[in-house]
């Protein structure tokens, strides 16, 4: 076994639990035909801002955003398992270590490179067929708001996590199914140590305590959050993935379990309107879509379409910026200039104006001129970049692509929150780019334990909060993102590969949590590494900022005062704010790969 390579110095803190995930995850173990899972050593991760070291590995690499979900994939890796296999593995743990970022409950989009070619499996979730554009409306006809929304029934969509891996694995696995849920079942029964992270989360929450399920799983007697170090077991999250393995994903959208996460959303304060008809018809669905992938600079930048708004926002801005004049200093002391920030956030506020007109689940609503990629074409982004000059635009109208009016309404900005991020290249150079979600933290507050009668379960999405709460606009236009029954929510999820445009070589993986400011994470993370030379951990590490066509955002203790002050110069309204990204990134290197985590998060990355 080649060593494995940590780049720049950690603390001791650090590395010695990284140490002893080698030693204690059967590094030295031969390739077998099966997976032996060995649970390694549990560090406790410092939260906040934990500087990460980026890591350099020869063979294969795998990023996620908990240690152990990440070491999950790399035994299944060692084990002769595929990147698709991996993923897999990687998200059954993270449902039960970072159960407030995604789920079984919940759903995911992934991308697939297999040497050949990009394969996307869209796993988002979808309305119940009952559910109409007054869903989130109430007697008055007046929207919930977003925080009564989220922690009721009416915001469970129906998840679809698993008919994605299902859907993934038949095309792509190289283990059984059933191998793949060994390491989840395994820590679900022994136990995991609860991090940091997670214990700040549920201390806090003020909502998931109000869930019987929830309250005996992650609460004592006397309703305080468990400690850090706690071992937490969750038997009956076992039990419901041992089921799934061995009977395949009906064991989770027919019978007991599907018959249980109905009954806890018709049984809320104030219920929801999916019956086991909506789990049954989503297992039925067909999952594959076609990749959207875009030239920028020298490379082909590949994504997600509709119901995604995450690949054409994202474009957008790198496109508009194209066409911009670029600064005489971009980056100065890693941090971007104002200059190189207005250029951004002006672009920003187009993408986002397009973005909240026009994007909706494609099975509803047209793209404009018929093509999603007439929001992509060159001309029509260079029109919208002559729109940016030397001071703030304030708030950007939509365009017009393809000579289309639409009849829609601009559905205003509304909180987007949770979601994890997965990277993974495996020994053939096959990659995943997975980003996965419940939306909110904790999701809709409402667990399921599957029927099992067993302690634990798992967290259901509340992820038709995504949808525009008021389906028309103050001129009473209706809102493309509205809620119509079996339509996708529109999501801001970005996950990314990207290649070399002249060979079509593979060349990196990315992508990020953080709401709609996942298009932003994610935009940034391209821009370092392709654009200003960094490293993966370097590009990842750069401070965050955002814009959705209001406010510019920049993170919190990040950036120096001289930075909004210019800003505030250039007429922006600036917000300092913690902007929490969860970035995970693969990039290739001359000796194999280079990978980075997110020091705001727990995540590491593991290979050889």
């Amino acid at each position: 076994m080649k060593d494995f390579v940590l780049q720049n110095h950690l603390s001791a803190f650090f590395i010695i639990p990284l140490i002893l995930f080698f030693i204690l995850s059967g590094c030295d173990q031969p390739t077998e035909d099966r997976v032996r899972y060995t649970i390694p050593e549990q560090p406790e991760l410092a939260t906040g801002y934990t500087p990460k070291p980026g890591w350099a590995t020869s063979e294969f690499a795998v990023a996620a955003a908990h240690p152990l979900a990440v070491d999950a994939g790399y035994q299944i890796i060692k084990a002769g398992g595929s990147a698709v296999d991996a993923a897999i593995a990687v998200q059954l743990v993270l449902g039960l270590v970072e159960p407030q970022s995604s789920g079984i409950g919940g759903g995911a989009f992934l991308l697939f490179w297999d040497g050949e070619g990009v394969h996307a499996y869209n796993g988002r979730e979808t309305a119940p067929s009952a559910a109409d554009k007054n869903l989130f409306l109430d007697e008055d006809g007046e929207p919930l708001s977003h925080r009564v929304a989220v922690r009721s029934g009416l915001s469970v969509g129906v998840p679809g996590t698993l008919a994605l891996l299902k859907t993934a694995h038949d095309q792509h696995g190289a283990l059984s199914w059933e191998e793949l849920f060994e390491p989840a079942i395994i820590l679900a029964e022994q136990g995991f140590n609860i991090t940091p992270r997670l214990h700040r989360l549920l201390d806090e929450d003020d909502a998931l305590i109000n869930d019987e399920i929830a309250r005996n799983l992650y609460y004592d007697e006397n309703g305080s959050a468990h400690p850090v170090g706690y071992n937490l077991k969750n038997p009956a999250y076992a039990e419901i993935l041992r089921n799934v393995a061995e009977q395949g994903i009906a064991a989770f959208y027919e019978g007991e379990t599907a018959e249980d996460i109905v009954r806890r959303i018709q049984n809320h304060e104030r219920p929801g309107l999916m019956h086991t008809n909506d789990l049954a018809a989503y297992a039925r669905l067909d999952l594959r879509t076609e990749a959207l992938c875009n030239d920028w600079l020298e490379y082909e930048i590949c994504g997600f379409p509709p119901p995604s708004s995450g690949h054409l926002a994202m474009m957008q801005i790198l496109g508009i910026m194209e066409h911009l004049d670029e600064p005489e200093i971009s980056l100065q002391d890693s941090i971007p200039t104002a200059e190189w920030l207005h250029g951004f956030l002006e672009a920003s506020k187009l993408a986002f104006a397009d973005r909240n007109l026009f994007v909706a689940d494609p099975d509803y609503v047209e793209a404009p001129g018929g093509d999603w990629q007439s929001l992509l074409n060159r001309d029509y982004l260079a029109q919208r970049a002559s729109l940016i000059g030397d001071k703030s635009m304030g708030v950007a109208e939509p365009g017009n692509p393809g000579d289309f009016h639409p009849e829609f309404g601009v559905q205003v900005n509304q909180p987007e929150r949770g979601t994890s991020h997965i990277s993974i290249v495996d020994r053939e150079g096959n990659a995943v780019s997975m980003t996965t979600t419940i939306e909110s933290g904790f999701g809709s507050r409402i667990m399921s334990d599957g029927g099992t009668d067993l302690k634990g379960g798992f967290l259901l999405n509340n992820e038709l909060t995504d949808f525009s709460r008021n389906p028309i606009d103050e001129d009473g236009n209706l809102i493309a993102n509205r809620v119509e029954p079996g339509k996708r929510p529109r999501s801001s999820m970005t996950p990314t590969l990207v290649f070399d445009r002249e060979t079509g070589e593979f060349i990196a993986t990315a992508g990020s949590p953080g709401g709609a400011a996942i298009i932003h994470y994610t935009a940034k993370t391209l821009i370092g590494m392709l654009q200003w030379g960094l490293n993966a951990q370097e590009a990842i590490d750069l401070p965050n900022f955002a814009n959705f066509n209001g406010p510019s955002l920049l993170e919190e203790n990040r950036f120096p005062s001289s930075i909004s002050e210019e800003l505030e110069n250039l007429g922006h309204e600036v917000i300092i704010q913690p902007l929490t990204s969860g970035i995970h990134a693969i990039q290739v290197t001359e000796d194999g790969y280079f990978g980075g985590a997110d020091p705001r998060r727990e995540g590491v990355v593991m290979g050889e």
